[in-house]
């Protein structure tokens, strides 16, 4: 990203991240229409009136909205605001498509932009004043069952696209007081950066019926009675895509797993004296066939020396090098570099393809290996306080802690340890211990963290 865009909180995409970015959003949609999610696009900009009335919902909004005034010189009648998320733009267009229990469950998503006036300091892909890359997705249900069934949906979504990125994670319950606004419940999606501290990377909503009630989303039941239908929402933004560079990058810089990587196999010629042509036609010829079978090929010709190029392409993540020199084109061969390990391996030209794919597989697998050994060694249980707070203080990942429920004590879990409650671990085991702070039995394990 190009971060010196003249307003706080804005960067640019530039090419490689952007077809990184496309890519991950193609795997997103993939998994949801594959859901019998559809794709919609609302526009950016919400009445004041509609956006407030849900009361709750704005009240967790109403320090970070950014306001339209005037069109031209005029001052508008109604003030618009700029999407911070899109419940309030979305659900008053429920109401006129929702009739009857034949028009549910409506389950639609959109890939937009938000904006968010962010008052802390601001970090490209992390903390922005406009996320380019929101995807969300509502849904709207006959029945509560439904409704949670469909929270747990994509929860399975999300944990399938996670583990495609070779992203590691762990799911909470949000606690009450860091619920979205307007919502039953809340679920997060977690991962670990370099430094220890957690980055959000999605979340997943029930919201009961309480946007329902406000915008008045009935439908008619055969046999003629109207009920308030059952909703959920959940998103990510490109906070994924930082996730994806924290999970596998190293002191070099990036490096992509191959299914999402702008460029999977970069070619680099390497002539020597009177022996140029060969070695550039074979290389040509090497990136047509790997093309012609699906692969994602560039060849570097530039008028650099070999070194450089090597340097450059592995900054960038590019997951498989291939060099050819006059020795290669002797040996009817290749030599091939793993970017995750720099392992080198002579390939013959007459397997190349199928050994290429192969290779690719490998350091799909490898990467996503590596990366959950890594999450879960810092991923720790600890019963005491001491524990919590020395791993606090040199950022030491997450800690599993006991907790008896009660918000007084989990408030006093963040205060003392200076961390902060990510909430109960989803699906998590019942904890034999007593919660630290006032040594009634434990109910559930909190997972607490230095965040982002």
């Amino acid at each position: 990203m190009e971060t010196r865009y003249p307003v706080k909180g804005l960067y640019v995409w530039l090419p490689h991240g952007l077809q990184l970015r496309n890519h991950v959003l193609a795997i997103i949609r993939r998994f949801l229409e594959q859901a019998e999610h559809r794709e919609v696009l609302f526009p950016l900009l919400i009445p004041e009136n509609l956006f407030k009335k849900e009361a709750e919902h704005i009240r967790g909004f109403e320090n970070e909205v950014y306001w339209v005034t005037h069109g031209g010189r005029d001052k508008l009648d109604v003030k618009l605001a700029l999407r911070p998320t899109s419940e309030t733009s979305i659900y008053p267009m429920f109401a006129l498509w929702i009739r009857s229990h034949a028009d549910l469950p409506i389950k639609i998503y959109q890939v937009v932009n938000i904006f968010r006036y962010e008052t802390k300091m601001t970090k490209p892909m992390i903390r922005l004043r406009e996320v380019t890359t929101f995807k969300e997705a509502h849904t709207a249900h006959v029945k509560r069952e439904e409704a949670e069934a469909q929270v747990q949906e994509a929860v399975q979504i999300y944990k399938r696209f996670f583990d495609e990125l070779g992203v590691p994670y762990v799911v909470t319950k949000r606690p009450p007081w860091d619920t979205f606004a307007g919502a039953e419940y809340s679920l997060a999606f977690d991962t670990l950066a370099p430094d220890g501290r957690t980055l959000q990377v999605g979340t997943v909503h029930n919201l009961g019926q309480n946007f329902a009630k406000v915008y008045d989303l009935k439908y008619e039941t055969p046999s003629g009675k109207h009920h308030h239908v059952y909703q959920t929402c959940y998103g990510i933004s490109e906070r994924v895509i930082a996730a994806v560079v924290m999970a596998h990058g190293d002191d070099i810089g990036l490096c992509l797993p191959p299914n999402i990587a702008p460029i999977q196999v970069v070619i680099v010629p390497i002539p020597y004296k009177a022996k140029e042509a060969p070695v550039g036609q074979i290389a040509t010829v090497i990136k047509n066939e790997l093309a012609a079978a699906g692969l994602r090929v560039h060849v570097d010709e530039r008028d650099l020396r070999p070194g450089n190029k090597f340097y450059y392409w592995e900054r960038r993540g590019v997951p498989l090098r291939l060099e050819i020199g006059p020795e290669d084109v002797k040996k009817n061969q290749v030599t091939a570099v793993r970017r995750d390990t720099g392992e080198k391996q002579a390939i013959a030209r007459e397997v190349l393809e199928t050994k290429v794919k192969q290779l690719l597989g490998r350091i799909t697998s490898d990467l996503n290996d590596r990366a959950w050994k890594l999450f879960h060694e810092s991923v720790k249980s600890a019963s005491d306080m001491g524990t919590v707070k020395r791993m606090m203080e040199k950022r030491g990942g997450i800690a599993r802690v006991p907790w008896c429920g009660e918000e007084a004590c989990g408030k006093a879990l963040e205060e003392q340890t200076d961390g902060d409650l990510l909430g109960e671990e989803f699906d998590g085991t019942i904890p034999t211990e007593v919660c630290p702070i006032c040594s009634k039995k434990a109910k559930a394990n909190v997972l607490i963290a230095r965040t982002y």
